[in-house]
């Protein structure tokens, strides 16, 4: 599934193109590595499935079989997790040095986009 969900540089943009007009995301950033894919998006109260479906649209595989390799933090839990993430603590290489760079990378491809909201600015400054 990893590979199906993949964002290329071809996808990335118009990803986040159609995030910036979707009418449940504020604001976005998408990390797309060889190892995973993660959506860190700052969305209306009660719209998770929403984003979910998007995906699922987007890479065209079905919700049934993207539900099992997806996980959802939410508010102080997304924000440790992307933490982690930068620090290289969830990597396959315990503290590996290239993924804060690819965070640092995903950030300005969405400010470039206009996918950024204040929310997610300051949580991608931090």
């Amino acid at each position: 599934m990893r590979e199906k969900v993949a964002f290329g540089p071809d996808k990335l943009g118009p990803a986040l193109e159609q995030l910036r007009e979707h009418e449940a995301v504020n604001g976005s950033v998408i990390v797309s590595t060889c190892n995973r894919t993660e959506l860190y998006c700052d969305v209306k109260q009660g719209a998770r499935n929403k984003l979910i479906d998007w995906l699922a649209q987007f890479h065209q595989v079905s919700r049934e079989d993207l539900m099992p390799s997806l996980y959802v933090h939410e508010e102080q839990a997304a924000i440790k997790h992307l933490m982690r993430v930068s620090c290289g603590l969830d990597s396959l290489v315990l503290g590996e040095p290239q993924i804060l760079g690819q965070v640092k990378q995903a950030f300005s491809d969405s400010r470039d986009h206009q996918a950024v909201d204040s929310s997610i600015d300051k949580l991608f400054q931090k």
